[in-house]
C-alpha cells in the first residue's frame, strides 16, 4: 500500500499548500506549477478546481503533483482563466479521495471550491451541531464544515456567508476558494499560517510561500494580512477585514522547518533565518569538534550558520539519496531497521577519527536521530554531538501540524541528558526560545507577555485553547526555565 514514508517520522509533519489564479487563459496549468513548487507542504495528494465561465472542471487525486497533473490531457480538460488548487497532508481525515481539496458543493449561489491550510480546533463541536441541523457529510476533514456553514449562512453574498462562517471557526485557517467570478484568499485573524498576494501581467494570484510564484515568474506582492479576505475579480482586487484586529502569532516552525529554504515569509528570507538560527545555537552551545555535519536537507543552512560562528569546518559527511519520495511501497519488517540508509549514508572520507557535530532542525520522536548517529558513528566518527535548531518539542500542536501525542515526543518525557543517551550522543543541546525569537527578528527574545509568533509546540502557550482537544497540563514557564539551563 502507499504509505507516508516511515523513516520521516522524526520530523513534525507538513501541513497542506493552497494556490488560486484570477485572469489567466491557462489557469490550472499555472496552479499545476505553484502545486509543483508546495509539494513540500503535503505530498499525500493533489487537487485543482476550474472555472471557465460556464461549468466547474475539477482534478484530484492521491500522490504527489506530477503523478496527477504531469499529463497534458488533464490539465487541457481544466478549462478556464481562474482556477484554485490544494496539496494535502492529512492533519484531520483519512488519506481518502474523498477527502483531497478543493472540496466542491453547489450552493445557492452557485459553485463553490475550498482549500485550506491550517487546522479548526472546534470542527469537530461544529460538525456535531450541523449534522444535527441535517448537513450531510461527504469527506472526514475539518474543511467541510467551512463549506456547511456557508451554505446555511442567511447572508446574500459569498463574501458576507464566508465571513459569516469564518467567526463560527477558531484555529487556523489559510484559504482560497473559487466562485463563478472570484478567486478568494483569506487569512484567519491570528495570521499563524502564511498566505501571499502575487501578480503576473493582469493576472493575480494566491499561494502560500513565495516559491510557488517564483515557478511561474510572478511577482510578489505582500503577504495577506492576517485576518484580511483578498477579492481577486474581473474589478480588480478588494480587500476586506471584517474580523477584530488581534496580535499576529505566526507559526515559528515555518522558519524552521516547514517553508522552502528560498521563500520570504512576513518579510524574512527562510535561508537566511536558518543560517541566523544556526549561529545563534554555535553561541549558546559551543562544543570542540573538527567538523560541522549537517543532516540533509534541512539541517543545511542553520549548519552553515552554526559553523560560521564556531570557526569549525563544515562538510557534507551525511549524503541524501534524493531519489527516495515520500511515499513508496512500504517495505518488509526484516529489513525496516536499515531503513534509514534509504534516504541518508555516511560519508566516511569526512567523518572517519573527526569529532562531529551533527546539526539537525528538531528532534520528535527521536527515532531517526539515533539511526543517524549511529551510522556516524561507524563511519568512524570519535565524538558525535547534536546541535538542534529549533527548541525541544514537548508540546502537540493543533494548528495544522501533524505531531504526535504528548506522549511520544521524546522531550516530553525525557530531560537533557536523558534524550542525550536514548540517541547515543557526547553532547546535545537544542537552541533557546529567545535565541530563536532573536534570530527570526524578534530582538531581545520572546516576550512572555505577549509572543509575536506561535511557539506553542515548544512552550504550551496556545493561542487558542482548543475546543475538539484536552491540552496537556504543564508550566510553560518551567519549560523557559529548562531551555536556559540547557544553554
Amino acid at each position: 500500500m502507499l504509505t507516508t514514508h516511515p523513516f520521516d517520522d522524526d520530523h513534525l509533519k507538513e501541513e497542506c499548500g493552497v494556490f488560486g489564479i484570477f485572469g489567466h487563459p491557462e489557469a490550472a496549468a499555472h496552479v499545476a506549477l505553484g502545486l509543483h513548487a508546495l509539494q513540500h507542504r503535503g505530498q499525500e495528494a493533489a487537487g485543482i478546481v476550474a472555472y471557465d465561465g460556464t461549468h466547474f472542471h475539477n482534478h484530484r487525486g492521491l500522490g504527489h503533483v506530477e503523478d496527477n497533473f504531469g499529463s497534458e490531457n488533464v490539465i487541457r480538460k481544466l478549462k478556464g482563466s481562474m482556477s484554485v488548487g490544494h496539496v494535502r497532508y492529512s492533519t484531520t481525515g483519512e488519506t481518502l479521495l474523498r477527502n483531497v481539496q478543493p472540496l466542491f458543493a453547489e450552493m445557492e449561489f452557485g459553485g463553490l471550491a475550498l482549500g485550506h491550510n491550517g487546522n479548526l480546533t472546534n470542527a469537530a463541536a461544529l460538525r456535531r451541531q450541523l449534522v444535527r441541523r441535517g448537513c450531510l457529510f461527504q469527506s472526514t476533514t475539518d474543511t467541510e464544515v467551512i463549506i456547511h456553514l456557508i451554505a446555511i449562512s442567511l447572508y446574500s453574498t459569498v463574501e458576507d456567508r464566508l465571513i459569516d462562517a469564518l467567526r463560527q471557526v477558531e484555529g487556523a485557517y489559510s484559504l482560497v476558494a473559487l466562485t463563478r467570478d472570484s478567486v478568494i484568499g483569506v487569512r484567519d485573524p491570528l495570521g499563524i499560517r502564511p498566505l501571499v498576494l502575487g501578480k503576473m501581467e493582469k493576472s493575480w494570484i494566491l499561494a502560500s510561500e513565495t516559491c510557488a510564484l517564483d515557478i511561474i515568474g510572478a511577482e510578489f506582492v505582500r503577504d495577506v494580512e492576517p485576518g484580511e479576505i483578498v477579492v481577486l475579480s474581473a474589478d480588480g482586487i478588494r480587500s476586506l477585514k471584517p474580523f477584530v484586529k488581534k496580535p499576529s502569532r505566526f507559526c515559528i516552525f515555518e522558519y524552521i522547518y516547514f517553508a522552502r529554504p528560498d521563500s520570504v515569509v512576513e518579510g524574512t528570507s527562510v535561508y537566511e533565518a536558518r543560517k541566523r538560527i544556526g549561529s545563534e545555537l554555535a553561541r549558546e552551545s559551543r562544543v570542540e569538534a573538527d567538523v560541522v555535519v549537517p543532516v540533509p536537507d534541512s539541517g543545511v543552512p542553520a549548519a552553515i550558520g552554526f559553523a560560521a560562528v564556531a570557526k569549525i569546518p563544515f562538510e557534507l559527511g551525511i549524503i541524501r539519496n534524493h531519489y527516495v519520495g515520500r511515499t513508496f511501497i512500504q517495505p518488509t519488517d526484516s529489513v525496516r531497521h536499515t531503513g534509514v540508509k534509504m534516504k541518508h549514508n555516511a560519508n566516511r572520507a569526512m567523518l572517519a577519527g573527526k569529532r562531529v557535530i551533527l546539526v539537525d532542525d528538531s528532534i520528535v520522536r527521536g527515532t531517526t536521530s539515533r539511526k543517524i548517529v549511529e551510522m556516524v558513528r561507524q563511519a568512524g566518527a570519535t565524538e558525535v554531538h547534536m546541535r538542534i535548531s529549533s527548541p525541544p518539542t514537548t508540546y502537540s500542536c493543533y494548528f495544522g501540524i501533524d505531531t504526535p501525542e504528548r506522549e511520544k515526543l521524546l522531550a516530553a518525557r525525557y530531560d537533557l541528558e536523558g534524550m542525550a543517551k536514548l540517541i547515543g550522543v557526547d553532547s546535545l543541546a537544542f537552541i533557546s526560545i529567545d535565541g530563536l525569537y532573536r534570530a527570526v527578528g524578534a530582538a531581545p527574545g520572546r516576550n512572555a507577555d505577549q509572543p509575536q509568533f506561535c511557539d506553542a509546540c515548544f512552550t504550551g502557550d496556545y493561542p487558542v485553547i482548543p475546543t475538539d482537544f484536552t491540552v496537556p497540563s504543564g508550566d510553560p514557564k518551567q519549560l523557559s526555565l529548562l531551555n536556559e539551563e540547557q544553554t
